[in-house]
């Protein structure tokens, strides 16, 4: 049953702080130097500004900010990102004011094989000096609580057809560092005993917007700057796992995804490089 949500678009304007940006270079251990006021903020760094911060008696079990308000109440507490689709249009410039403007554009309930499940989508528009920079179209997933009595679903398999791969390993450090950046309360990614114990999960999680900036910054070392990029978690990564980035060139844009050690897929992803540099 998929349900048109009919809400107001929630706008959260911002200052792009070039020292946060900073944080995000030195967290991520990048080369060269951190970018500064009026510079381009690099693809999908947009996430760690446009905070929603919300006290802690807002907040839920997990973390996050309860749901009921901007994100409807549909009885399923469980929350997962499902995936995104980009357009980097104009990039955003440090230092300068921007407004991102989101709204609800459709919620989906079914029956998966975990039990029922709600897919929302929100569209995210973010401006900029009256230009328009970004669009993103973002898919969350809501579950029941976790039930230590159901079987844990079969990941995918990964394909192993790649030309260019990179290696990723991942920290409780660096994990803390990006929900911080992000101002993402999600207790999966930074206290190890409510992941265990409330989601059955048998380490930490790493973020899938870290995956997905990880695969970014790793399509542009190799195909240039890029104008689309859309990705699904398909799987969760666990902070003492090594991700293997993988990518294949095709005629229409690059396929990537990420492989877990035990070949697992991860997240698939597609980019579309600029055909010349913007």
């Amino acid at each position: 049953m998929a349900l048109c949500a009919k809400t107001e678009a929630m706008k959260i304007s911002d200052v792009l702080d070039p020292a946060r940006a900073a944080a995000l270079h030195t967290a991520l251990g990048l080369s060269g130097p951190s970018p500064s006021a009026n510079d381009p903020l690099p693809a999908f760094w947009h996430y760690i500004y446009f905070w929603d911060a919300q006290p802690a008696e807002n907040l839920g079990q997990d973390g996050h900010p309860k749901i009921g308000g901007f994100i409807p109440d549909l009885g399923l507490p469980r929350r997962m990102w499902a995936g995104g689709d980009l357009q980097f249009i104009t990039p955003l410039r440090l230092g300068i004011p921007a407004t991102k403007a989101s709204k609800i554009v459709n919620t989906q309930q079914k029956s998966g094989a975990s039990g029922p499940l709600a897919i929302i989508t929100i569209e995210h528009e973010i401006m900029q000096e009256d230009q328009f920079c970004i669009f993103e179209k973002q898919s969350l997933i809501y579950r029941e609580a976790a039930n230590p009595a159901l079987p844990q679903p079969i990941p995918p398999q990964a394909r192993v057809d790649e030309t260019v791969t990179e290696t990723h390993s991942f920290t409780s450090t660096l994990l803390f560092r990006y929900s911080a950046l992000t101002f993402n309360g999600h207790r999966i990614h930074y206290d190890k005993d409510y992941a265990q114990k409330a989601e059955r999960y048998p380490d930490l999680i790493v973020h899938g917007p870290l995956l997905a900036q990880l695969l970014i910054h790793f399509a542009e070392r190799h195909f240039g700057n890029l104008k689309e990029f859309n990705f699904q978690a398909t799987a969760p990564m666990f902070a003492t796992e090594t991700a293997t980035l993988c990518a294949k060139q095709n005629d229409t844009g690059v396929d990537l995804w990420v492989r877990g050690p035990d070949g697992r897929l991860n997240m698939r992803a597609k980019a579309t490089p600029y055909a010349t540099q913007p």
